[in-house]
C-alpha cells in the first residue's frame, strides 16, 4: 500500500495542520504497517502557477521548448504520485476562507483530462478513484456550526467537490477550527480533530464516511 502525504501550511513547526497530518498518518502506518509513504511538502516545493508554458497535459500539444519540458516534468510527477497512490493524507489549513494558494498550485496539476477525469456523452467521469483521503484542516474561527459560517467556508466544500470530480468519494474530514478562539478552544479542537483522525484510519477502504 502506498501512501501520500501532503502538507501545505506554510507556518512550519507552528502549524497544526501539519501535526495533526503527520499524527494521522502515524497512526495510518500503526494500523497498516506495510504501507510506503512518500511526503510532498508544498510550501518547500510549491509548483509554479500555470502558464502557457504549463499547458501541454491540457491542449494535448507535444512539448518544443525546454521551459514546456520542464512544466510538463512537473506536472507529470505530480500527477503519477496521485494516481500511484491508495492513500492520501492532506494537510489543508484556512486560508482567506479558502485553501492555501499552494494546495490549490497543486490541484491545477493533477486535474488532467484523460489521467483523473474525462467527459463523456453523460458528463465528467472520475478517473482516480479506489482511494482514501483523510483531510486535516485547521481554522482560526468555527464555521461548521452556522448557515453564516458555512456560506463563507470555501475550504471543505471546495475539496469535496474536487476529489468527487476525480472519482474519489471515500473522503474524511478532520477539522480543527476555533483555533484562534483561546487556550481552551484550542486544546477541544485539537482533541476533537484528533478523534476525527482516529476514525476515519479505522474506517476500511472504500467506506464513505459523511463529512
Amino acid at each position: 500500500m502506498k501512501l501520500l502525504h501532503i502538507d501545505s501550511s506554510i507556518l512550519g513547526a507552528n502549524s497544526v495542520s501539519r501535526q495533526l497530518s503527520a499524527e494521522a498518518v502515524k497512526a495510518w502506518v500503526a494500523v497498516h504497517p506495510n504501507t510506503q509513504v512518500q511526503y510532498l511538502d508544498l510550501a518547500v516545493n510549491t509548483p509554479p502557477d500555470l502558464s502557457a508554458d504549463a499547458l501541454g497535459f491540457r491542449t494535448g500539444q507535444e512539448a518544443k521548448t525546454e521551459a514546456e519540458r520542464a512544466q510538463n516534468a512537473i506536472s507529470e510527477t505530480l500527477v503519477s504520485q496521485l494516481l500511484e497512490a491508495d492513500v492520501l493524507v492532506i494537510g489543508a489549513p484556512f486560508y482567506n476562507f479558502s485553501i492555501p494558494t499552494q494546495l490549490r498550485s497543486w490541484i491545477d496539476r493533477v486535474l488532467q483530462g484523460g489521467r483523473t477525469f474525462r467527459y463523456t456523452a453523460n458528463g465528467p467521469e472520475g478517473l482516480a478513484g479506489g482511494k482514501k483521503v483523510i483531510v486535516v484542516e485547521s481554522r482560526g474561527g468555527i464555521y461548521s456550526t452556522s448557515e453564516g459560517g458555512r456560506a463563507m467556508e470555501h475550504q471543505e466544500s471546495y475539496l469535496q467537490t474536487i476529489f468527487g470530480f476525480i472519482g474519489i468519494t471515500d473522503v474524511h474530514f478532520a477539522r480543527a477550527e476555533g483555533l484562534a478562539m483561546g487556550p481552551e478552544a484550542r486544546a477541544a479542537a485539537i482533541s476533537k480533530a484528533q478523534a476525527e483522525i482516529a476514525q476515519a484510519v479505522a474506517t476500511p477502504l472504500q467506506q464513505t464516511v459523511a463529512a
